[in-house]
């Protein structure tokens, strides 16, 4: 968390023309935050589980606030998710030569905010570094973005600004309800002491506004119409991070501040979840197949792929949970690699439309090999890091159609029919991705000017390599994150069991 703000104040506070310095300082913070974030990763103990690498103590005691930091199963994974697309988006965006100090400044003031976020423990604390992120974003775009930039900074602004303030006057009433304290450790006590009757009313009333509240920052359907066009006039570091990291941190904040503290409430509104979760993957990827713009088309595909997420959080059982904290940290990957190649073809050739740009394999083959594995592993492609996350999710979902429902009665057999549904996101997938595939990259060239490109500079495949081999490497030994994410699932499901 402190590298990436202490590079932000160095950048500052150096000189606006020593474009090589700059860049060098935001790499070496990035690069501090991802050492850091790969320790934390391996480092932490699975056998004992829990909350670990926790740092505690008062800040405002009358009001039960506090600095009160840490991290479990299923937070370490999108630290380091955190960290890989920061330090790929900073070599993607090393030619940026347009008032680079501010742009890397407030790009690391972002992540700063990110880290911030998963690791909260204090939901003041969270909810400072959670609109700690919109600042930035809101400049980054409207500063250094394409297009309608100012209509889709401001677009993406109300959005989440108004998807907090709902989740914020949710997490306020519970606040108040549990005996106000904003430590979670003292809510989730908190809650469980009421009486059951004043617990049942008092979750199942503010249960959506804080899932939903959060879940905006996920794009959950309808409440995702701000993203496309975010993603469409964003720089291409920014539409990594977006699509990779920030969206993660609204499925993160909906399941740890949604679920895990009011699991009950969670159950009674499954269906109503499930639903937008589901129409969230179908639609989105219908949508992301019929668009020709590259951007609109990668980021209708990660609406469609969060929603992937959700409906594993919704299944609210192990497998389900397994497979979104998985799919959470290999989507986010594969994400950041799809906007990377996008950018990188658009600042070379000023174009976006798939119907346009033809015979880049020519130019570029590293990038098309890169788009290849990313489609493989977006579609589910066994050996790739998609398919463990895709198949648990799945699983999880018909595991959950025998549970019982709270608000129908009987058990949820709807869930079984959801998850055939879902299994269509597969097919969709694979559309969308052959068809951009074919048209920008291996169609024969019929446009001159594109075969005189430059090719792939040495940092920009250093960022793809990683991020390819992150996604082959956990594809075939997805127990590398699997056992840490398990632990933290295990500790959610405990939550769950018990309401």
């Amino acid at each position: 968390m402190l590298a990436p703000m202490i590079g932000a104040i160095i950048i500052l506070l150096m000189p606006r023309d020593k474009y090589e310095a700059i860049r060098t300082v935001a790499l070496i913070a990035s690069g501090i935050s991802l050492a850091l974030s790969l320790y934390v990763t391996f480092a932490y103990n699975r056998a004992q589980g829990g909350f670990q690498f926790e740092e505690q103590m008062p800040w405002i005691p009358d009001m039960g606030i506090g600095y009160h930091v840490a991290v479990d199963g299923f937070s370490a994974p999108q630290l380091l998710l955190t960290g890989i697309v920061m330090f790929g988006a900073v070599l993607i965006s090393w030619t940026k030569d347009d008032r680079p100090r501010e742009y890397f400044a407030f790009l690391l003031l972002l992540v700063g905010g990110v880290f911030g976020a998963f690791m909260s423990l204090d939901v003041f604390l969270f909810l400072i570094f959670y609109e700690m992120v919109l600042f930035p974003v809101y400049v980054l775009v409207a500063g250094w973005g394409s297009g309608r930039k100012e209509y889709a900074s401001m677009k993406l602004t109300i959005y989440l600004f108004v998807g907090s303030l709902v989740a914020i006057i949710g997490l306020l009433a519970i606040y108040f309800a549990s005996g106000q304290s904003f430590d979670f450790y003292k809510i989730q006590s908190g809650i469980a002491a009421l009486p059951a009757a004043e617990r049942i009313a008092t979750t199942r009333l503010w249960f959506l506004p804080v899932f939903v509240g959060f879940g905006v920052l996920a794009s959950l359907w309808p409440l995702h119409n701000w993203s496309p066009d975010g993603y469409a006039s964003a720089p291409t570091a920014v539409s990594m991070l977006h699509g990779g990291v920030l969206k993660a941190t609204g499925a993160y904040a909906a399941l740890r501040f949604g679920v895990q503290l009011m699991p009950e409430a969670a159950k009674y509104w499954l269906p109503v979840v499930v639903f937008l979760c589901l129409m969230n993957v179908i639609y989105a990827g219908v949508i992301a197949f019929r668009q020709n713009d590259l951007k609109y088309i990668v980021g209708f595909a990660s609406v469609s792929h969060l929603g992937l997420v959700l409906l594993g959080i919704a299944s609210m059982n192990e497998l389900g949970l397994n497979g979104a904290g998985l799919e959470l940290f290999a989507g986010g990957v594969m994400t950041g690699l799809m906007f990377g190649l996008v950018g990188i073809v658009y600042e070379r050739s000023h174009e976006r439309s798939i119907n346009v740009l033809n015979g880049m394999a020519r130019v570029m083959p590293l990038a098309a090999v890169a788009w290849i594995i990313g489609a493989l592993a977006a579609m589910g492609m066994p050996g790739l890091s998609g398919f463990p996350a895709e198949i648990q999710i799945l699983s999880g979902l018909w595991q959950a159609a025998s549970t019982p429902n709270l608000m129908f009665g009987g058990t949820s057999w709807w869930y079984a029919w959801m998850a055939i549904g879902a299994i269509l996101t597969v097919i969709i997938t694979a559309a969308w991705t052959l068809r951009v595939g074919y048209k920008v990259y291996f169609t024969e060239p019929t446009t001159p000017e594109f075969q005189k490109l430059p090719g792939l500079n040495m940092k920009e495949r250093i960022a793809i390599v990683m991020f390819c081999a992150v996604l082959i490497v956990v594809g075939l030994f997805p127990n590398s994150i699997m056992s840490v994410i398990q632990t933290g699932v295990q500790a959610i499901m405990k939550a769950i069991n018990a309401g």
